[in-house]
């Protein structure tokens, strides 16, 4: 089952995916270069405090969007007939690869900083360490059909971003942190609770996507972005209760509803690129677009630039103009950077050295 033209590139791709895995890399970016360049005073102002609420939509978009693409394998896999425990060596594998992906991250982190790194933050759990692990652990799902994946990991989700208050207000002092920091709730780092619950999320919604035919993709939006506003609403008033069923719940940090109001907010910016992209961009090149196609290659690069040394005389010391001037600079050579990595890509070495290989060939055999 293929989407239609207007909705996918030449490489089969989704474009509005794409669209929107971009429009969080542009959320991202931004929000990293205020949380690291923004003076201390400045910090309680309208646009940090605006860069940092919308910056925190970033990783959840990027999360749902990993479970989409975690939902499109199984569903791929399926499809090709293989049978279950071969599609979930599939689901591993690729937990395997981000996994790793996520140590060679804080490797290099760790060797450009030079001594003044601990050895200790070659384990901080990073986004990458917990789409490795929550794969790993929904890879369970590739045993199930598509339609089946629909529901469970909806249900799946739910339970985890309910679970997470509960989880906070365990006593894990007894374990070791760089085991508990995989799955506890915590400010610094991306645990099993609750961020796992978007990864969920995006496996139903990718199976979901799979399941509909092409001609049925605009009612699937529409329903899509009425969903996203009854969460948004839904999560605002239950948030406000003034009671709670949980002895210890903190809004920021593990709340069921600010999880479900971010998958809200996750839904609304997919049916609008998915409207943007039908009906407005199309077939034009986006920058926004190209941005989601190298997204891994932005995240590490602009990592190691903004949290790294090589600006650390700026940390903390700018003001809002000068932060916004260098988020803009940021987010263009971050386009400049992904355009390149696209067209590096798309050169065929083999062909291009083939001349010269056979050259020496033919003098090393005496032809």
């Amino acid at each position: 089952m293929t989407a239609p033209d207007s909705i996918q590139n030449s490489d089969g791709r989704l474009t509005f995916l794409d669209w929107t895995r971009g429009l969080a890399a542009v959320i991202m970016l931004q929000g990293h270069v205020f949380h690291s360049f923004t003076r201390p005073g400045l910090r309680s102002e309208g646009p940090y405090v605006l860069s940092q609420f919308f910056g925190g939509l970033g990783p959840a978009i990027f999360l749902v969007l990993t479970g989409i693409t975690l939902g499109f394998l199984m569903d791929r896999r399926q499809r090709q007939e293989l049978l279950a425990f071969q599609r979930l060596v599939a689901a591993l594998r690729r937990a395997g690869y981000l996994l790793t992906l996520a140590f060679l991250f804080r490797l290099q982190l760790w060797v450009f900083a030079a001594g003044q790194s601990p050895w200790t933050d070659l384990f901080k759990v990073d986004v990458l360490n917990c789409m490795g692990v929550t794969i790993a652990l929904l890879s369970v799902m590739a045993i199930f059909t598509t339609a089946d994946r629909v529901r469970l990991c909806a249900v799946l989700g739910i339970v985890i971003a309910l679970a997470s208050p509960v989880i906070s207000s365990v006593d894990w002092g007894w374990m070791a942190p760089g085991i508990s920091n995989y799955f506890v709730p915590n400010y610094n780092f991306f645990a099993f609770f609750p961020w796992a619950a978007f990864i969920a999320f995006g496996v139903s919604i990718g199976s979901l996507l799979r399941l509909s035919k092409p001609a049925e993709m605009n009612r699937v939006m529409q329903w899509m972005s009425l969903a996203g506003l009854g969460l948004l609403v839904a999560g605002q008033y239950f948030s406000n209760f003034p009671s709670s069923i949980y002895a210890k719940s903190e809004f920021w940090l593990n709340s069921p509803w600010l999880i479900l109001m971010k998958l809200g907010g996750v839904l609304l910016v997919m049916s609008a690129a998915f409207v943007w992209t039908e009906y407005g961009v199309k077939n034009s090149w986006s920058w926004v677009r190209q941005l989601g196609t190298t997204s891994l290659l932005v995240y590490w690069v602009h990592i190691e630039l903004v949290y790294g040394r090589w600006f650390g005389s700026w940390k903390e010391t700018l003001t809002t103009p000068e932060v916004v001037a260098f988020a803009a600079t940021l987010i263009v050579a971050m386009v400049l950077l992904s355009v390149l990595k696209t067209r590096w890509s798309k050169v065929y070495w083999r062909e291009w050295l083939a001349p010269y290989l056979y050259s020496n060939s033919r003098r090393v055999s005496g032809d």
